[in-house]
């Protein structure tokens, strides 16, 4: 039997050692792409060009659901956190699931706001622009809760020891009209210890509707308590 030339294009992914980086694989890189290969070689953290520190500590800042991974992420690496801030997110707590303030959440939303097919702008005579809405119509995807998935449902996955040494703070936006002001201070309760902040006329999508006070805000975070 003839055995056949035809080559098959295969994509690489080569991952550096120890002080090394990306550029380490540069002969094979040009090497593999001459063959017809995709090739991706990456700089893991703190090596090569990455500019994070092997020490570096990093303040997480989460939005609406992503604060649940930031949660994930605070208990896994806790010394590697140097503050969490929550913007109109989701934040558990130690002692309960991670799905509490989901199911909060849907327990004070009326089932015709979740039925609902419109996306209309909330407070739009202080929130996020037309422009901005335009583009979340045209960029947002379908998500998923997960509240089925077993990492929701175990209420000892948040430990004081991890998850509730990292130093927490809660920004408030007072015009959110999904998770309202009421919710987001009753999962700041929750959390003993955690510092609050509050942006006026913020609503859910706090990053486009005060972006300049949200910096601030962040800024004044990581400065008054030297993180």
């Amino acid at each position: 039997s003839t055995q056949s030339n035809t080559s098959v294009m295969n994509h690489f992914i080569l991952v550096h050692g120890l002080c090394h980086g990306a550029w380490c694989w540069y002969k094979v890189v040009a090497a593999l792409q001459a063959a017809g290969h995709r090739v991706t070689a990456v700089d893991l953290a703190a090596s090569g060009a990455h500019p994070a520190r092997i020490d570096e500590r990093l303040i997480l800042v989460g939005h609406s659901h992503g604060g649940l991974s930031l949660a994930l992420a605070m208990e896994r690496f806790p010394g590697k956190v140097a503050a969490a801030v929550f913007a109109a997110a989701g934040m558990p707590c130690v002692g309960k699931h991670m799905g509490v303030t989901t199911e909060e959440f849907m327990r004070r939303t009326s089932s015709e706001g979740l039925m609902d097919c419109k996306m209309l702008p909330i407070n739009n005579n202080h929130g996020a622009g037309v422009a901005d809405l335009a583009l979340a119509k045209m960029l947002v995807r379908p998500g998923n809760l997960f509240m089925e998935d077993p990492v929701m449902k175990d209420a000892s996955l948040l430990t004081d020891t991890n998850y509730g040494s990292v130093k927490k703070v809660y920004v408030v936006a007072k015009a959110d009209g999904s998770s309202t002001e009421e919710m987001q201070r009753w999962m700041v309760l929750l959390s003993p210890g955690t510092e609050a902040e509050e942006i006026a006329g913020a609503d859910h999508a706090i990053m486009s509707s005060r972006p300049r006070e949200l910096c601030d805000a962040l800024v004044k975070i990581t400065n008054a308590r030297q993180v």
